[in-house]
């Protein structure tokens, strides 16, 4: 089988189970965004998985989306999945329709500048650190409020919601305080769930699964 014949494969059988864990939450499935996240995969494997029909595309770092985003076709929404650091923030709001990582008041004020010079507006989420862990970004539950507040006040940026990565493991718990915490922002968006969790994540609520490997094969 071909590579692109691989993909397009794979790029079927996790619509199904998108559309199924959708129609077992009670949900319509075109509520579900399959966002492919292309970290370290080569644009070949990008413009295979646009041809199979995938229209939204996440890279990590800066750098990388640098080299790929660019180069993929006009009807793409281009997503920055991973931390921003202040000093790409400009880099970031040019390369990007959607940053799905903003865990800082300081970040988003950099975001909210470098979009007016783009003369553009950014879709953004605010990263939670469900799990408390150390080594991972995003803000406490406790300090979501304020953060989102903040976001709010800037007109460059477009709140879409909450987003968060938990500890592997049982994530459902997870899901189920990232949803209830963003509803009681009014807030719409749900980022979270990946190639092993992404099922149980749009049982509660996820507008958008994250989903690399059981796309593209493990990374290299």
């Amino acid at each position: 089988m071909s590579r692109v014949a691989e993909i397009a494969a794979n790029v079927a059988e996790v619509r199904g189970r998108v559309e199924a864990a959708a129609r077992r939450a009670g949900r319509d499935p075109s509520s579900v965004t399959l966002l492919a996240v292309t970290k370290t995969k080569p644009l070949e494997d990008l413009l295979a998985a646009w041809e199979a029909g995938i229209r939204h595309f996440g890279e990590n770092r800066v750098q990388e989306a640098e080299a790929k985003l660019p180069h993929l076709p006009a009807d793409v929404v281009r997503h920055l999945i991973g931390p921003i650091q202040s000093n790409k923030a400009n880099k970031a709001a040019r390369l990007a329709d959607v940053l799905h990582a903003v865990d800082s008041a300081d970040i988003a004020r950099r975001l909210a500048r470098a979009a007016a010079n783009e003369g553009k507006r950014l879709a953004v989420y605010v990263e939670v650190n469900t799990g408390g862990e150390e080594s991972k970004a995003g803000v406490s539950p406790a300090e979501v409020p304020g953060l989102v507040a903040e976001v709010r006040g800037l007109p460059e940026l477009d709140l879409r919601g909450l987003m968060s990565i938990p500890p592997p493991g049982d994530t459902r718990p997870h899901f189920v305080a990232l949803r209830r915490l963003a509803e009681s922002l009014g807030l719409a968006g749900l980022s979270m769930g990946m190639s092993d969790d992404f099922e149980a994540a749009i049982e509660e609520g996820a507008t958008i699964v994250r989903v690399g490997t059981a796309l593209f094969g493990s990374r290299s």
